[in-house]
C-alpha cells in the first residue's frame, strides 16, 4: 500500500472533504465559540481521517483495525460537537442536517470497511 492508494479510499476522501467543511464553518464564528466548541469539532473532524491514514499506513491488519476504530469513535465525537452547534445557534439547520447525514453515511462506510479488514490478507499478516 502507498500514499497514492489512500487517496483513492472512499472513507478517507469523504472523511477529508468533511474536514475542510467543519474548518470553513467553524473560520466563520466568533473568538469564543471557535475557541471552545470549534477547536474540539476541528479536532475530531480532523482525527477521523489522519486515523484513516495511520491505519492505512499499518503493515498488519489488527494494527490498522486498531486506527479504524479510533477514526470511528472521532466520527462520533464530531457527531456530538455538530449537535452542541447547533444547540447553541452556531450551524443553521441545512448546515447541520449535511453534516449529519454526511456523518451517517460515512459512519456506514467506515463500519463496512473494519469489518472487511484483514479478510483481503492472508493470515499472519
Amino acid at each position: 500500500m502507498n500514499f497514492m492508494d489512500l487517496k483513492n479510499l472512499e472513507i478517507y476522501n469523504i472523511s477529508m472533504a468533511m474536514g475542510e467543511q467543519i474548518w470553513t464553518l467553524v473560520g466563520q464564528w466568533k473568538y469564543f465559540e471557535k475557541d471552545t466548541i470549534g477547536k474540539q469539532l476541528v479536532r475530531s473532524a480532523d482525527s477521523v481521517a489522519a486515523n484513516i491514514s495511520e491505519g492505512f499506513g499499518r503493515y498488519h491488519y489488527a494494527d490498522s483495525k486498531h486506527f479504524f476504530y479510533f477514526a470511528r469513535g472521532s466520527l462520533y465525537e464530531t457527531k456530538t460537537w455538530i449537535e452542541k452547534a447547533k444547540n447553541r445557534n452556531l450551524i443553521n439547520p441545512e448546515d447541520h442536517n449535511a453534516l449529519i447525514t454526511a456523518i451517517n453515511r460515512l459512519a456506514v462506510k467506515l463500519n463496512n470497511f473494519i469489518k472487511t479488514t484483514g479478510s483481503k490478507f492472508p493470515s499472519g499478516q
